[in-house]
Order: C-alpha cells, then structure tokens, then sequence
C-alpha cells in the first residue's frame, strides 16, 4: 500500500530548530530544511545569510494527512516559536529568519489564514506571519539537514533547541 504523502511549508526562525520539533510528531514522514520565498536561483547558506536574496529559511515537511492534519501542523507551529517578533527568532535576527507559512494549494491557504486568526487569541502582540503562495524550493546544503538529531550536544543546539523541545514536552 502505498502512502500519498502531502507537504507543509513553514519558516519559523532557523530550521535546525524547525526540524527538531517536526520531525517528531506522528505522520511527519521527512522533513528538510531549506529556502524559499526569495529572487536569487540556487541560493547558498552564505547568501541566504547576507540578508539580500529575499529567501527565507524554512522546512518542507512531508506528511500523511490520515494520520496529521495540516491544521494540526499549523498548532505546533504558532506553539514552536514566536509568530510576533518580525524577522526575529531570539538572538537569530534577519528576514531570512522570519515566520512564514508557504500554501501549496487553497486549502492550505484557508487553513492557515484560519488558523492564524484562531492562534492570535494566544497572544497579546500582533502575529506578523506572512502566508504566501509557495515558490521555487531549495533544499538546504548537506550538513543542515537533521542537524540536531546528528550534532545534539553542539552548543546551538545544547543552548537553543534542547529547551524548545523541553518546552514543548518533545525529546
């Protein structure tokens, strides 16, 4: 039997820290990290950092929908990071860190507008999450990929991702 898997595209601060917290939940069959959203083919870490490519860092996530609904991913991501802070996820500061949702079709799109208004009753300052139409995606280079499950006791991941999961009762 054969499992058609669908994909979620989120930006939520680095994605070492995305990754972690996805890769967990149930039906999650892969996630990867990598860029979108900006004007520059074939991106590198390196320009992405720079600032001027327009590219976000995000995650493609693939998922079985019979056992995790896209809504459900949307939760655990306005619980995984702050959804307030414009082009910021703690000390990791510039657009390509900012919180976006990348739709893949209409309903992903209502889902997440949905979702968004729902989330913003959690919090007292405006969500700036953008919701844009998913573009042209870039896998990130080799060494970001599962990058907390292959370095745990790297000080990034010691110091910034461990607590995320601890928070989120996530190993």
């Amino acid at each position: 039997m054969n499992t058609i898997l669908s994909i979620a595209t989120f930006g939520a601060g680095c994605f070492w820290c995305v990754e972690a917290v996805f890769e967990q939940l149930d039906g999650v069959h892969a996630v990867e990290s990598g860029y979108m959203g900006g004007a520059v083919k074939d991106p590198t870490y390196r320009e992405i950092c720079s600032g001027t490519t327009g590219h976000a860092e995000i995650t493609q996530i693939h998922y079985d929908p019979k056992i995790v609904s896209y809504e459900t991913l949307l939760d655990w991501l306005w619980r995984s990071h702050d959804p307030t802070t414009l082009n910021r996820q703690g000390a990791d500061i510039g657009t390509q860190y900012r919180s976006a949702i990348f739709y893949h079709n209409e309903a992903q799109r209502k889902a997440a507008e949905a979702s968004k208004a729902a989330a913003q009753r959690d919090f007292t300052a405006p969500i700036v999450t953008e919701i844009t139409a998913a573009s042209i995606y870039y896998p990130a280079e080799e060494y970001h990929q599962d990058y907390y499950r292959l370095n745990p006791n790297a000080p990034y991941c010691q110091i910034v991702i461990r607590p995320k999961l601890e928070k989120l009762a996530l190993e």
